[in-house]
């Protein structure tokens, strides 16, 4: 499902995969990066997105990572999995769409969501 816009915004839906300015833990600045949107459209039209991260780390696992099959769909150039480091972000700071997770991963994601923490996710594509 494609994002929509609201006052020059972008109004991402579940699914999504945005690019948005992460900052560093361990240094100053902040670079961009892709993260998963698990809320509904309903809930983003209010200013506000929740999200997961996407990291290409492979040196550490979290519980609940997801490995991405479908990579060109979702917009990312390398080996990716979703991490269960759930946030929420202004979507005046999403800098664009980068693509959509494919219908496989997106249950992959949310039967993660559901097992871990208790939540539906990104398959409820209302």
């Amino acid at each position: 499902m494609s994002p929509t816009k609201k006052q020059g915004r972008v109004v991402p839906g579940p699914g999504d995969v945005v690019v948005v300015p992460f900052p560093f833990s361990e240094r100053r600045g902040q670079r961009r990066r892709p993260a998963l949107v698990i809320s509904k459209r309903a809930f983003n039209h209010a200013g506000h997105t929740v999200m997961a991260m996407i990291t290409s780390s492979a040196r550490s696992s979290w519980p609940g990572d997801v490995e991405l099959d479908d990579l060109e769909g979702a917009g990312l150039r390398v080996p990716c999995r979703v991490r269960l480091k759930v946030f929420t972000l202004d979507n005046r700071l999403i800098v664009r769409c980068a693509g959509s997770l494919s219908r496989a991963d997106a249950e992959a994601v949310s039967s993660s969501l559901r097992k871990h923490l208790g939540v539906a996710g990104p398959d409820q594509r209302k």
